[in-house]
């Protein structure tokens, strides 16, 4: 008897405890929300960085790419990204781009001219655009 009323006593001592954890509980819809909308913020800006050695060599090489090429360079550096790609050649009429997908981040550039007779290595993608 004495066994029955201190196992009524441990019952009656947990559950207002699970009752506390139950409400505490964050509202799991909630937390998908921000999720998606934080997904989303990351998605929508997505650009490209030019290091400073590409940068330098753009300038060297006296490379213009307007606007519109790097966009569109920009796309398929984030598509190639969503494959898989890490490290990615993209050629363009104009240039040649080593390009780390994974960092988002122009590496090197070289005009198309130059890039005629050179083996490109640690690339795992190739992006060509005309």
């Amino acid at each position: 008897m004495v066994d029955k009323i201190r196992f009524q006593q441990h019952i009656q001592q947990l559950q207002p405890t699970l009752r506390q954890q139950s409400i505490a509980r964050p509202n799991v819809s909630t937390s998908k929300q921000s999720f998606s909308q934080e997904l989303e913020k990351a998605t929508s800006s997505q650009q490209l960085k030019i290091s400073k050695h590409a940068s330098v060599r753009l300038n060297e090489r006296d490379i213009h790419i307007d606007e519109k090429q790097w966009q569109r360079i920009t796309e398929k550096v984030f598509e190639a990204r969503s494959k898989g790609v890490n490290d990615s050649l993209v050629l363009t009429d104009q240039a040649a781009l080593i390009v780390s997908a994974k960092n988002a981040t122009v590496i090197t550039a070289m005009d198309r001219n130059e890039a005629k007779d050179q083996l490109f290595t640690n690339i795992d993608g190739t992006i060509v655009l005309t």
